[in-house]
């Protein structure tokens, strides 16, 4: 009973750990991102200068937590010198919109009255005077552009204000822009890159080591805690040579082929965690490999246990058309094809009766989401070409676990 209770308390760590950005993304080196970036912000605070920075890197890379943690540092550091100002182009692309939030977030934030009938030049004028009453405070005011390739669409006024207001010495402010486009910077104006200070910072994909690395420092427990000594030292162990195991490198590296975030191999820990022992009270190989096929599974080859041998075949017939660099297809053709090899040669495409079975397994398919129609104004079904929306390489592992599969095999559709 005791032991499981530290399975118990063990599982809770993880998982306070996996849910911890701090715990994640904290890196006091200075080659990491955290804290070049915490570097770049809190010199402009202390010295009291303009910058520009972008944040660039796919998404679910850290790009968001990474600068949230450096936004609390330095509101723990500096409490009355820091303002924030958040924007996301989904919402505020649009140059009214986004002076009028910038103008609603200052107000609030200097508890001024806030009217929402103000003009676009009215809210303009309003920004360009609290970013000088912010210089004369010594405030530095933090504008965060979530979606940073939105604002560079259209006239870019408002990135233009903003960099063109930081060229005063009346002003003090600092503008990060959030992309997952490498070439965010490429899409300013002339006017607008003049202003820019050109400094980005990259977010990788973590590599096979690194995400090794991640793992021990996530799975780890600590010795010198309220763990018993002996369990933390075989828990860390076993983790240790789980992670240093061949069978566990195959299923990491082909996770990270799929997945390649930090948030996706977050997820894959926070289910592992779940699925261990709490009677043995420690992790196996096992419980990742139940956590990379339970989130690894597609959720419309689900619905194929619903299908029947019929409208498998006619999956098949059009994944083996797209092998042979046909694209799309339509009706016809895979009735056709599944007429020759499911029905053993007999020809019954001018049986209606057998073309009625084919559209019902058709629809079916359509109703299941497995394929869709590309042309929805031909009244027409038959030449309406389609595609198949289940991808090639999960369709074949999931049709092993199907009795048809030695048919096919023979039929040499795969």
């Amino acid at each position: 009973m005791e032991g499981e209770n530290h399975a118990v308390k063990a599982v809770n760590v993880l998982r306070s750990r996996i849910c911890d950005p701090k715990f994640i993304f904290f890196d006091d080196s200075p080659d990491s991102n955290y804290s070049k970036l915490k570097f770049m912000i809190s010199s402009s605070v202390t010295e009291a200068c303009n910058n520009s920075i972008l944040l660039l890197g796919p998404r679910g890379s850290g790009k968001s937590a990474v600068l949230e943690l450096v936004i609390q540092y330095l509101m723990q550091e500096y409490p009355d010198s820091i303002s924030v100002i958040r924007l996301n182009g989904l919402l505020h692309s649009d140059d009214i919109s986004a002076f009028k939030e910038i103008a609603r977030q200052l107000c609030m934030e200097h508890q001024l009255v806030f009217s929402k009938a103000a003009s676009f030049d009215d809210n303009s004028q309003f920004m360009m005077a609290m970013l000088k009453e912010c210089g004369l405070a010594h405030k530095t005011v933090i504008f965060v552009l979530d979606e940073f390739d939105l604002f560079a669409q259209g006239k870019q006024r408002l990135l233009y204000s903003l960099l063109d207001a930081m060229q005063s010495i009346t002003s003090q402010a600092v503008v990060v822009g959030i992309s997952c486009r490498l070439d965010a910077d490429q899409l300013l104006e002339k006017r607008v890159r003049s202003r820019f200070s050109h400094r980005k910072l990259l977010f990788l994909p973590p590599s096979m080591e690194d995400s090794q690395r991640l793992l021990m420092h996530m799975l780890t427990l600590p010795i010198d805690s309220s763990f018993p000594h002996d369990y933390a030292v075989e828990f860390n162990k076993k983790v240790q040579n789980i992670i240093e195991d061949r069978r566990f490198k195959e299923t990491l590296n082909k996770f990270l082929n799929i997945d390649s975030a930090v948030k996706d191999l977050l997820r894959f820990l926070f289910c592992a965690v779940s699925h261990m022992d709490l009677q043995t009270g420690f992790l196996s190989r096992e419980n990742f490999e139940i956590a990379f096929f339970s989130i690894q599974r597609h959720p419309k080859l689900e619905f194929l246990r619903n299908c029947t041998e019929l409208e498998l075949y006619m999956l098949v017939c059009m994944k083996s058309l797209e092998v042979k660099e046909q694209s799309l297809c339509n009706f016809n053709s895979v009735m056709k094809g599944n007429i020759c090899c499911y029905n053993r040669g007999q020809s019954f495409s001018s049986n209606h009766y057998y073309i009625n079975v084919y559209w019902l397994g058709f629809r079916h398919l359509i109703d299941l989401e497995e394929i869709s129609f590309l042309n929805f104004h031909c009244l027409n079904i038959s030449p309406r070409k389609m595609q198949v929306l289940i991808d090639y390489y999960p369709i074949c592992e999931e049709l092993l676990s199907f009795r048809i599969l030695p048919n096919l095999l023979r039929l040499k559709q795969f």
